[in-house]
């Protein structure tokens, strides 16, 4: 399995917004191969007194952190499957308008090592 990790801040009174863009993600994502999308909203993320969650992504006031992650059989379908997703005309709506700063978003692609 693959997995592709997100970190990101939200505003929090777009959190409606921001599940509605979610769902219609996933829609696409799976349609080109990724197996899950999971987007899980912060309730219990403290804040560090070095790093934390919060300052990775420059979370202001207003925003709330979201914490996201989307499964692929291995890494050759997460590959010819990004590509497929960010060429499927049903994403380029969403992503000119996406309810959340994207130049504050950290993500990366992970190996799974361990699936117990």
């Amino acid at each position: 399995m693959y997995v592709d990790g997100f970190v990101l801040a939200v505003p929090t009174d777009g959190k409606e917004a921001y599940r509605r863009h979610a769902e219609e993600a996933a829609v696409v994502f799976r349609r080109h191969g990724a197996l899950s999308l999971v987007e899980a909203w912060g309730d219990d993320v403290p804040e560090g007194k070095v790093n934390s969650m919060h300052t990775a992504v420059l979370r202001k006031p207003e925003e709330t952190v979201v914490f996201s992650w989307i499964t692929w059989p291995d890494k050759a379908t997460r590959d010819a499957g990004m590509q497929k997703v960010f060429a499927d005309p049903a994403m380029a709506g969403s992503m000119q308008h996406m309810p959340f700063d994207g130049t504050r978003m950290i993500f990366g692609g992970f190996e799974v090592i361990v699936d117990a």
